[in-house]
């Protein structure tokens, strides 16, 4: 059975050019690139291509780039990073709908001396970020904005609120790790301090991520070690992986135009098309600010978790809205703030496309999800009290 693999926010393919420019260094050039010798030094070299092609993506410099192991770890050290570089400061801010790598860690803080502002969003899922402009004060030591949700794919005006808050002279942090490669970002138009992303959003491995520190930026390192990264991150480099994420990002360049043009219509063609044919669903978020790839859709009176275990069986790979499969009852933390219907909150699925999707692919989920959801709501005794009560509305 062929795999539709529709969960690209979740993770992504190895691109083969990648996984082609990686090998080589699990076996045959195998040194350390800190070594002194020329066996090291030539994986040193391959190092600053990949530095300089990461950089290239985002319009950053290379020695603004600091290689991490993954998103969660770029996140954790920008905003440790800044408390750390502020002992005096002890407010945060940051939004209800944030990844759990900045949500928990800023909650985790709260609960250590940390006053914590979380900007609420509307049925959107965008911020009245008006909010955020009063709640700076002297005392704020860092805001964390994410670029664009992982859930709904709706984007915040990351541009005009770092202008903002540069202006009150506070640290700004994005977690771009949804939109990096996907959208175009330029670092020297945009005064961002610290932007997080991570190698397989964008078809490198998993395993390795990076974090952008803007010159002059008040830095202290949350792995403390050797010499590696000027110092800002101590552990002998993931080198293999590393080189793929520089050749991921050179890729993802190359392919914005396709992203955004091709994809995005595979991701409006799958909406529409299940939109038109499903009555009681709808999309999760704002339609016309948001990822090309990413829709997510509620069907009303049916379990996400049920929706996803029959999709498999077609070897259609999705996400669901809510934390079921983790053995919670509650729908997502996004959508909760989003104040999406109960009804409706248990039934999302997140579809989230690439370049390697195809338009037949797109054509077999449309077909095959409406009976699906036909035969969960027949199982559920909800959708029945449903039509019920619109018949006696009627």
């Amino acid at each position: 059975m062929k795999v539709i693999y529709a969960d690209n926010n979740a993770t992504t393919q190895v691109a083969p050019e990648v996984l082609e420019e990686m090998l080589p260094y699990f076996h045959d050039l195998y040194g350390n690139p800190s070594s002194m010798h020329s066996f090291g030094g030539q994986v040193a070299g391959k190092l600053k291509e990949a530095r300089e092609r990461v950089a290239g993506l985002i319009g950053a410099t290379p020695d603004e780039i600091l290689f991490t192991s993954c998103g969660t770890e770029s996140d954790n050290t920008a905003i440790r990073a800044a408390i750390a570089s502020q002992p005096d400061k002890k407010h945060i801010v940051t939004t209800r709908v944030e990844h759990p790598a900045v949500k928990n860690l800023c909650e985790h803080l709260g609960g250590h001396g940390y006053r914590v502002t979380f900007l609420s969003v509307d049925r959107q899922g965008r911020s009245d970020f008006e909010h955020l402009y009063r709640a700076l004060s002297h005392d704020t030591a860092i805001v964390s904005v994410m670029w664009a949700n992982n859930e709904t794919g709706v984007m915040f005006p990351v541009d005009e609120i770092a202008q903002v808050v540069r202006e009150k002279g506070i640290v700004f942090h994005t977690d771009a790790v949804q939109a990096v490669g996907k959208i175009p970002i330029d670092m020297e138009q945009v005064p961002v301090d610290m932007l997080s992303l991570s190698g397989h959003k964008i078809h490198a491995a998993k395993g390795v991520g990076a974090l952008y520190v803007r010159k002059g930026t008040k830095f202290s390192p949350f792995l403390i070690g050797g010499h590696q990264e000027r110092g800002r991150r101590g552990g002998t480099e993931n080198v293999a992986s590393i080189i793929g994420l520089g050749k991921a990002c050179e890729l993802a360049s190359q392919h914005l135009g396709e992203e955004n043009e091709r994809v995005k219509y595979l991701r409006d063609k799958l909406e529409n098309g299940i939109l038109k044919r499903i009555p009681n669903a709808m999309v999760n978020g704002d339609r016309d600010h948001r990822l090309p790839n990413t829709t997510s859709i509620s069907f009303e009176y049916v379990e996400g978790e049920a929706i996803l275990l029959m999709m498999n069986e077609f070897g259609i790979c999705a996400s669901s809205g809510s934390a079921c499969t983790s053995g919670s009852l509650e729908p997502s933390h996004v959508l909760r703030a989003m104040g999406v219907p109960f009804t409706a909150a248990h039934g999302s699925i997140r579809f989230s496309l690439s370049i390697y999707n195809t338009e037949e692919e797109v054509d077999f989920i449309i077909e095959k999800l409406p009976p699906i959801i036909e035969r969960l709501r027949e199982l559920s005794p909800f959708w029945d009290e449903s039509k019920a009560a619109a018949a006696v509305c009627s």
